[in-house]
């Protein structure tokens, strides 16, 4: 699969049950107001995972070694294991109030999005493949299609997905995305 394909399903799986969907729900529930939101994941995201994506295609440019590669494989194996464990969003990390849908939307996702295993997951598909325009296309796609219907159709959607199987094949993807790399011996360029 190429980096932008492979960014999307990757993110877009991972971030069912994640604490930013979650978030997505809070905001939704809190704000009523579907558009300021979808906007404030949006560009929260693609700042997150382009600074994400940059880092993970600079650290496999300067870090460009066998044992990095390997790196980089047991990086998407513990995605896969970190992805069976489902999030829960704490109190702390809930919106405050007297701020705007859009602009807490922003705030909130930037940060609850750091170190965050969609986060983690855009360094090493940076590393990856190479391509920061790709890969945050891909990852904030990913996003995107896991998060506007949260915030749309709010938790009558999450009452019908069974977050337990997505969790199962996103962490099954990681898992076979990192034994293949392992595998097939790869090491960035």
């Amino acid at each position: 699969m190429d980096a932008f394909l492979s960014s999307t399903i990757l993110v877009a799986l991972a971030e069912m049950g994640d604490k930013t969907q979650l978030l997505a729900l809070v905001l939704a529930a809190r704000f009523r107001r579907p558009m300021p939101i979808v906007w404030g994941i949006l560009l929260a995201t693609l700042a997150n995972h382009a600074l994400a994506a940059w880092l993970g295609v600079a650290a496999a440019a300067w870090l460009a070694t066998e044992w990095f590669g390997i790196a980089v494989a047991i990086a998407f194996i513990a995605m896969g294991l970190w992805t069976f464990v489902p999030d829960k969003l704490d109190e702390n990390e809930a919106p405050g109030t007297g701020t705007s849908a859009f602009l807490t939307t922003l705030v909130a996702f930037f940060l609850v999005e750091i170190g965050d295993k969609t986060q983690i997951a855009t360094v090493a598909l940076g590393a990856r493949y190479g391509d920061i325009v790709a890969v945050t296309g891909g990852t904030t796609l990913g996003m995107m299609l896991a998060n506007v219907p949260v915030v749309v159709a709010g938790d009558k959607l999450l009452r019908r997905v069974p977050l337990k199987a997505v969790r199962i094949i996103a962490g099954m993807l990681f898992i076979a995305t990192g034994v293949w790399l392992l595998w097939s011996g790869w090491q960035p360029a």
